[in-house]
């Protein structure tokens, strides 16, 4: 500091020996600064040092160097420093319960939280990164609850726990009251959850989730003898939402952190130092409380460049030019694990980089959080070992990393972003970090289930790690991944040759059914060719066969056609039957009528016929004689004769029921209803001036139409007698006439090659078909 002070004044002497009035003008601070600066008693501020040598014409990055040089030298000289002894402040390290006499500023807060837990038996503290949740849970309530004189309050126990990766399996024990040691009667147990952003970051089972908040939200109950305080990062405040029954909890039972305010802070940095003896410059405090007060989150950093500066102190003397010299409150975490990193070999450089980038966990869309890991988990393989271990205890004695028994982590999320080697470290293998995270977690879950095979990497998920974990990265791995990883390659390689036999083997197994089945076609090709040749050949003896019966029995048939036409008939369907030849069709035409099942000889009966719709009776009419003559069809016998017409019959018609019969003259113009079953006349209809042509029954035969040769067409009541509607004159005679099965519409034709559908009640033409037909009158029999 002397030396430093001396080559000051040599330089103000060097540039012509001028006044401190002087110089304090070109410089801009006082004379007493300036002269004080080069006096030696203390080590000036860099700025003043610098404004100095500027006033002076020296050389500013030089003298930058030297007054660094001079702030270590300063450090390493101080007798009131040493290296076993306890500092005042905690660093990025959290406070614990024993650390309360030096916990200071959160007065207010402790008490505020401490009345929470009074109201609620459930509770949360919200907080943003770095803003003293954890030190706030372990130093200020835990050991107010230790120490309050309310009976409600006092504890039969205090746990404190994080969630980890299986929360419900590792802490059910914990949050269990009855696992209390018996001592505080009707006590409540307390359970405080630090670090409950964990049950997202680094807990991946919903259903182990949702079990341990189900036994954190069992403290609601009023018979429950537990209460619950769980501390969560702030930007996970959304999440808490996903359970229903935990944001109902939460609704009206949270206490935010915010910031120290000027006097908190001042408080933070002031009083830790008194209680071992030393003060701070007031310069010093005032630059910690304007740089803190804008920095959200920044008590971490604040506690580590206090820490350092306390490491470069003056005497009992906390200055600002030690805070200057350790890099400020940005650089000062920086710049120790920067010391430390510059201090470490090759391969221990590499180790390092391995263990921290293991304990991160890098965000899905939420910044990037710390991650504790098992020691056995950063234990690297082979001859890294004891560099790993160097690395681990130098970072653990800087106090950047923590170890609590077998579980390492960083001291603070702080570090992730404030030391930029790291943080570049996490944006350059970002993706890597997160198949790395997954891969842990398939090999911890692989090795829990004994090794199943069914728990091994396939598929994308092994071909992903694979590619990120080529044989030049595999000392990234623990040897627990290590194993995972080969042997999930291991099987993968024997499923695959177990797939390429059974493909060859199913390969073979096709050639040889194709070949079989090749053959077998073949064989039956050629055995359905010979069964094709003996069929036909068969076909053709059967066949001439056939013929030859055939001729034979047309010749009979043709023989017998005049002497016995019944016997012919039956040759000549079996001629039929026996494929005949065309020199047989003569004698099969001749007798290709089935035989008839009766027979009804008619004189001179038969030119018009009609059928009874029941099928009993046959009428014929004759075409000379006039006379209706009725047969039983059932006997073939004539049943009765219909005599008195004494003109030829030109149509005829049963009625529906076959009870009556309707015949038509040919010249007379009369119509006669005659009863079947005696053959007595009814009834004549009379009125028509020329030939009936056609007669036809309604459906229900209540309604008979009478067509005649003039055109017209009557419909008469067949129960009176009378006409009951005249169709309009056509002018051209009506020959056949059909009612339809609505019995509402009566269809005539005529000779004027057309069609008429007439409606029965009204008398009206409801449509006329025209050039449709090629009609002609029948003749007329008997006329």
């Amino acid at each position: 500091m002397q030396r430093f002070a001396f080559e000051l004044r040599k330089l103000r002497n060097e540039a012509g020996g001028m006044t401190y009035r002087v110089l304090a003008q070109r410089a801009g601070y006082g004379v007493t600064a300036l002269s004080q600066a080069a006096a030696g008693e203390q080590l000036p501020t860099l700025p003043v040092v610098l404004a100095y040598v500027e006033a002076c014409g020296g050389d500013l990055a030089e003298w930058e160097a030297r007054w660094k040089q001079a702030v270590d030298e300063a450090a390493s000289s101080s007798s009131e420093y040493e290296e076993g002894g306890e500092p005042p402040y905690r660093g990025l390290a959290r406070f614990e319960p024993g650390d309360s006499g030096r916990f200071f500023g959160r007065d207010k807060l402790s008490a505020d939280l401490l009345d929470l837990m009074r109201r609620q038996r459930f509770a949360a503290v919200f907080g943003p990164s770095g803003s003293g949740k954890s030190s706030l849970l372990r130093a200020g309530l835990i050991p107010a609850l230790q120490h309050t004189e309310d009976a409600d309050l006092r504890p039969a126990a205090i746990r404190i726990l994080t969630p980890g990766q299986h929360p419900a399996r590792t802490h059910a024990r914990l949050l269990d009251p009855g696992n209390t040691k018996p001592g505080s009667p009707g006590a409540d147990t307390f359970v405080i959850v630090d670090q409950f952003e964990e049950i997202f970051t680094l807990c991946h089972d919903p259903a182990e989730r949702t079990s341990f908040l189900d036994l954190l939200l069992t403290a609601r109950q009023p018979t429950s003898r537990l209460r619950v305080l769980i501390a969560v990062r702030a930007d996970f405040y959304g999440r808490c939402a996903e359970h229903r029954d935990l944001a109902d909890a939460l609704r009206d039972a949270n206490l935010l952190v915010g910031p120290m305010s000027p006097a908190e802070l001042r408080a933070a940095i002031v009083k830790p130092a008194a209680a071992e003896g030393l003060t701070v410059e007031r310069a010093l405090t005032a630059r910690l409380v304007g740089e803190v007060a804008d920095a959200p989150g920044g008590l971490p950093l604040l506690s580590h460049v206090l820490l350092e500066t306390w490491r470069c102190r003056r005497g009992k003397t906390m200055t600002l030019a030690g805070y200057q010299a350790v890099g400020g409150m940005e650089g000062a975490v920086a710049k120790t694990a920067e010391d430390i990193y510059r201090h470490f070999a090759e391969d221990q450089a590499a180790a390092a980089r391995r263990l921290l980038l293991r304990l991160v966990a890098p965000g899905e869309g939420t910044p990037d959080t710390r991650r504790p890991a098992d020691r056995k988990e950063l234990e690297a393989q082979g001859r890294q070992e004891s560099e790993t271990d160097q690395v681990l205890e130098a970072f653990a004695r800087a106090r950047l990393l923590t170890l609590d028994g077998d579980t390492v982590d960083l001291a603070h999320e702080a570090l992730l972003t404030a030391w930029p080697r790291l943080h570049g470290w996490i944006e350059q293998d970002r993706e890597r970090l997160r198949v790395h995270r997954k891969l842990t977690e398939a090999a911890r879950a692989w090795d829990e289930l004994g090794c199943d095979a069914g728990a091994l990497y396939r598929g994308t998920r092994l071909a992903t790690a694979e590619e990120t974990f080529t044989p030049e990265r595999q000392d990234h791995l623990s040897a627990l991944e290590h194993t995972f990883l080969t042997t999930s390659a291991t099987a993968r390689d024997q499923e695959e040759r177990a797939a390429a036999r059974a493909t060859r083997r199913l390969r073979t197994l096709t050639v040889t059914l194709s070949v079989l089945l090749a053959l077998a076609v073949a064989t039956s090709l050629i055995a359905w060719q010979q069964s094709r040749i003996s069929d036909q050949r068969r076909q053709e003896a059967d066949g001439a066969r056939q013929v030859t019966l055939a001729r034979q029995l047309a010749a009979e048939s043709a023989n017998l056609i005049s002497a016995n036409s019944d016997l012919a008939s039956l040759l000549a369907s079996q001629t039929a039957r026996a494929r005949p030849t065309p020199r047989d069709t003569e004698g099969r035409d001749a007798g290709s009528t089935p035989p008839p099942q009766r027979r009804i000889e008619l004189s001179n009966d038969g030119r018009l016929m009609a059928f009874s719709p029941d099928g009993t009776a046959l009428a014929t009419a004759g075409s000379k004689d006039g006379t209706v003559r009725l047969w039983d069809t059932q006997t073939g016998r004539l049943r009765t004769k219909l005599t008195g017409l004494t003109r030829g019959v030109t149509s005829m018609a049963f009625s529906p029921d076959s009870t009556a019969l309707a015949t038509a003259g040919s010249k007379d113009g009369t119509v006669r209803l005659w009863e079947t079953r005696t053959g007595r006349l009814r009834t004549k209809l009379t009125g028509q001036t020329d030939a009936v042509l056609s007669v036809a029954f309604s459906l229900y035969g209540n309604t008979l139409a009478v067509a005649g040769a003039e055109g017209g067409v009557k419909l008469w009541d067949v129960t009176a007698g009378r006409v009951r509607t005249s169709l309009p004159d056509n002018s051209a005679p009506v020959f056949s006439t059909v009612f339809g099965q609505d019995d509402n519409t009566l269809a005539t034709a005529g000779t004027n090659e057309g069609i008429d559908l007439w409606d029965v009640d009204t008398g009206q033409r409801q449509m006329s078909i025209t050039g449709l037909l090629d009609i002609k009158p029948s003749k007329v029999i008997g006329g």
